[in-house]
């Protein structure tokens, strides 16, 4: 069997978020547009944006689901806490590092991780 590559999945978890772009929709939208932008991927529909979990504090928050050409950009915002998790995977390749470092400074965090993982498929 043999390996090829099937796609590339950016993995950031953001800590100490700017709370009011964490809590605007207009923001979130901006940012996955302008994400969008930078890394070259073509948006396939529109955004969701729903806001839910209302009763729970850990749960409260924006989600964000914006489905590109080669896959998928998926966010979760949590009020509670002033964090972003956002993951993006795509078939095509992206430059990781750019929209890293377009992610943390959007949302003004002030502490970080990321994981980056080639996804490969056995042929």
């Amino acid at each position: 069997m043999k390996e090829k590559v099937y796609g590339y999945e950016l993995i950031m978890d953001l800590y100490q978020c700017d709370p009011e772009i964490i809590r605007s929709k207009k923001s979130l939208q901006q940012y996955v547009d302008e994400l969008c932008r930078l890394i070259k991927m073509k948006k396939y529909g529109k955004t969701l944006l729903p806001h839910f979990g209302d009763k729970r504090p850990y749960t409260k928050g924006y989600s964000l689901v914006q489905l590109i050409e080669t896959s998928s950009i998926t966010g979760h915002f949590s009020e509670l806490w002033d964090s972003a998790h956002i993951n993006i995977f795509s078939c095509k390749k992206y430059d990781e590092k750019k929209a890293f470092k377009f992610t943390r400074k959007f949302f003004k965090a002030k502490k970080t991780r990321k994981r980056f993982i080639i996804r490969k498929v056995l042929i």
